[in-house]
Order: C-alpha cells, then sequence, then structure tokens
C-alpha cells in the first residue's frame, strides 16, 4: 500500500517497543531508516531486506541531535520522515517527585521533540517533509501517577498544532498520534503481569490493546504524499477509546441489587 523508495526516516527510540515496530514498517516500505537511542540495540529493526541505521544519541541533547540529523542528510542526502517515538515516565506520584525528575520527563517527552522537530524543519524546509508526534492519550485525560508525562504530551500535541500552521507553506507537515495503552515487550512490569492485561483488555471497547503495528500502520499514512493535505492532525490511535470507570461501577452495582 505504501511506497517510501529513496525516502530518509528518522524514528527516535526507534530500537524497542513501539519504535522497532515503526521502523521495521518503514523499511518494509522502502525507506532508508535512522533509528537512535543512548545504547546500542542487541538487534535492529530489519525488513524488505534493509536494515535501520543506528546513532547513539540521547534526544535530550540538542547538539547530539543536530548531530544525527546531519549525518544523515550526509549518508542520504534527505530527510522526509521524522518520528519522534522516544519518550515515557516511571510511575511517581506527583506530590513525591522532585523537580529534577518532572524537569526530566518534560525534557524528553516535550522540550526533545520540539526542538528535534525544529532542527529536522531546515532540513525539510526546501523540500518539505513530514513530522509525526507520538502523543498518549495522558495527554487528553488525567494521568495521575504519571502527572508530569501527561502534561508533556498535552504540550506536544498543542505544539503539534501551533508548528503545522507555521511551516505549512514550506510543505512541512506536523501531525500527532495520540496513541492509547500498547502491549509491548514491556507490558507485563507496567500493567501488572498477564492477569492485568487481561481484565484491562476485557474493559477496552475491541477487547484488546494497540501493537506497535497499530501505531506504525498509522504513522505510514500520515507520513504518505496521499495525505498531503494532512497537518496539524492529532490522530486517536486507541480502540475507540477508554470507558468511564462509572459505568463499570454503576453495572456492578446494579449486578449486587439482583
Amino acid at each position: 500500500m505504501f511506497d517510501f523508495s529513496g525516502k530518509s526516516v528518522i524514528v527516535t527510540g526507534g530500537s524497542k517497543g513501539v519504535g522497532f515496530g515503526i521502523s521495521a514498517a518503514f523499511l518494509a516500505a522502502g525507506a532508508d531508516v535512522f533509528i537512535c537511542g543512548r545504547s546500542a540495540p542487541e538487534s535492529l529493526p530489519h525488513a524488505n531486506g534493509k536494515t535501520a541505521v543506528f546513532h547513539s544519541v540521547d534526544v535530550r541533547q540538542p547538539e547530539a541531535t543536530q548531530q544525527l540529523i546531519d549525518a544523515v542528510l550526509n549518508q542520504s542526502g534527505r530527510l522526509d520522515v521524522l518520528i519522534n517515538n522516544a519518550g515515557g515516565s516511571p510511575p511517581v506520584a506527583a506530590a513525591d517527585s522532585s523537580p529534577r525528575l518532572t524537569e526530566s520527563i518534560i525534557r524528553l517527552n516535550l522540550i526533545a521533540p520540539m526542538i528535534l522537530a525544529q532542527q529536522a524543519y531546515h532540513a525539510m524546509r526546501n523540500t518539505g517533509g513530514s513530522i509525526i508526534n507520538i502523543a498518549s492519550i495522558s495527554g487528553e485525560r488525567p494521568s495521575p501517577g504519571t502527572a508530569a508525562y501527561g502534561a508533556a504530551k498535552a504540550g506536544l500535541i498543542n505544539a503539534t498544532r501551533s508548528l503545522a500552521q507555521e511551516w505549512g507553506a514550506d510543505q512541512v507537515r506536523v501531525n500527532a498520534i495520540i496513541a492509547g495503552m500498547i502491549k509491548t515487550e514491556a507490558s507485563h512490569d507496567h500493567y501488572g503481569g498477564q492477569a492485568g492485561i487481561h481484565l484491562i483488555e476485557e474493559s477496552l471497547p475491541m477487547k484488546r490493546m494497540a501493537v506497535p503495528d497499530d501505531i506504525a500502520h498509522a504513522c505510514l499514512f500520515l507520513a504518505d504524499d496521499h495525505a498531503a493535505y494532512i497537518s496539524g492532525a492529532a490522530l486517536e490511535v486507541y480502540g475507540a477509546g477508554e470507558p468511564p470507570s462509572f459505568l463499570k461501577l454503576a453495572q456492578d452495582a446494579f449486578s449486587l441489587r439482583e
């Protein structure tokens, strides 16, 4: 369905989880894919006879991310797509979070993708390109236990729309994906093991969490030339969302009365 032959794609955090799936999808579509992380992975994404190129980069360091962009331009001569995927947060009560941790979370999830988007814009402004920010449902609803993360993702959604308007005349499109709960290799630790995953999935409208391919296919769609007039969008990829908890509580209460 998608052909990215001859195009260059950067995926931050592309060596595991959702980033690995995104990288493999673009490789399968013929792209040259460059991924980055703080440490080299044991295995690299590969598909269609192509393998991603890894660069050791801490995305929170603007000098390092500019070097990444320069390296991609030197190797391929162009940058067509940037996927700002790197992010995350440990669970921590807001009252117990140190100022240093709060700043670190916001730097990783908001400041870093904004600066990298700015750097990518300067590489794309003469040829056009697509920037996709991986946001989260935590940026649309309360995020207890990860308040700084939710606030950063909310800011990233807003920044996406602002950058799309600023850069539209240069044909640099900026979109966001609002991801819901995703099943990756880290899910057991994050969601309470297989029993927790089962209970969560049973509560969801589609009876399953997303998998990395769900996010990857949305990235392919937004980056494709056929989406040339889609910019400033926040595409919700979360299987109809999370039902309000009060509905289940009310249902259980009615069951007790019967």
